[in-house]
């Protein structure tokens, strides 16, 4: 089964409630994280201890309308409308529980390799992304990123210039960079994930040619391919930012988007593009086209 989690950072003392507020909007579990790096003691018998900065975390059906949870948490006293959150993809739970052992190489296409960065590449000739994705979405585990990264390395990218839109670890933006484009920008809305897509950029030694943006500083440009592996509700209502970056010829693919999503999302985007045949892997798809 598809998941997505629901990530608001708290104080202290408001966490537990913000974490049954979770639960009472659907949440199956919820977890609560250090959102900063704070050391903890020993509690007290009987005592529950939080961080002084804590992460909140729902996990959801990744069919829930998270759209409706947000508008019932906007109402609340704690956070309010408007209230800083974020919603992604969860990655594979193999990965959530023994990841350096379950993420080996894994090729994409016939030229692309993703490796983890603590283990020897199976083909040196080849195209190889040495990745270390930390705290940030993105390792090609995922259907939604592989289904970008087979696509990408279809493409013809010699010194063109690619937008990612949330760029999680960086992984897409890079494979881009190694694939041949000249230029990447990153964008994404979590900070944890431009130190991260920094970190990979340099360890594969592409650090000078990416880019990377919080939203509130996200440059003006138009790229010559836009890749957006997010979740269906943004793509869906970032239409013109995510079009806007793509230039007339230009290419787009987007994903995060559930099989049964997918047709909504082509037909939206058909009004500037002229879309290609929806890819599907598991409960997973990939919406993409080129720009008139």
């Amino acid at each position: 089964m598809p998941w997505i989690q629901l990530k608001i950072s708290s104080p202290a003392k408001y966490a537990e409630q913000l974490g049954d507020m979770l639960s009472a909007n659907g949440a199956q579990a919820v977890s609560f994280f250090d959102a900063k790096d704070t050391p903890m003691y020993e509690p007290k018998p009987g005592e529950v201890m939080l961080w002084p900065d804590t992460e909140v975390v729902g996990l959801y059906d990744a069919n829930f309308d998270m759209a409706a949870v947000i508008k019932r948490l906007e109402k609340s006293r704690i956070l309010g409308k408007g209230f800083a959150h974020k919603i992604d993809q969860l990655e594979d739970k193999d990965w959530e529980r023994e990841w350096m052992v379950n993420f080996h190489p894994m090729q994409f296409g016939k030229r692309l390799w993703i490796c983890p960065s603590w283990r020897d590449v199976p083909d040196p000739t080849a195209v190889n992304v040495m990745l270390d994705p930390g705290l940030a979405f993105g390792t090609g585990t995922h259907p939604t990123t592989s289904l970008c990264l087979s696509w990408l390395d279809g493409l013809e990218l010699k010194d063109s210039t690619v937008v990612d839109f949330g760029c999680g670890s960086g992984i897409l933006g890079i494979a881009a960079l190694k694939l041949g484009a000249k230029r990447v920008v990153g964008i994404d809305i979590d900070p944890q994930a431009i130190l991260a897509s920094q970190d990979n950029a340099n360890r594969n030694n592409v650090g000078e040619q990416i880019e990377l943006y919080l939203p509130q500083n996200q440059p003006e440009l138009q790229a010559d391919v836009v890749l957006a592996n997010i979740l269906a509700a943004p793509i869906r209502e970032l239409r013109h930012i995510i079009s806007g970056y793509c230039k007339p010829s230009g290419k787009l693919v987007l994903s995060g988007i559930l099989d049964n999503q997918a047709q909504e999302i082509n037909d939206l985007y058909s009004q500037e593009f002229d879309m290609e045949p929806i890819a599907i892997q598991g409960d997973w798809a990939r919406v993409s086209g080129v720009k008139r």
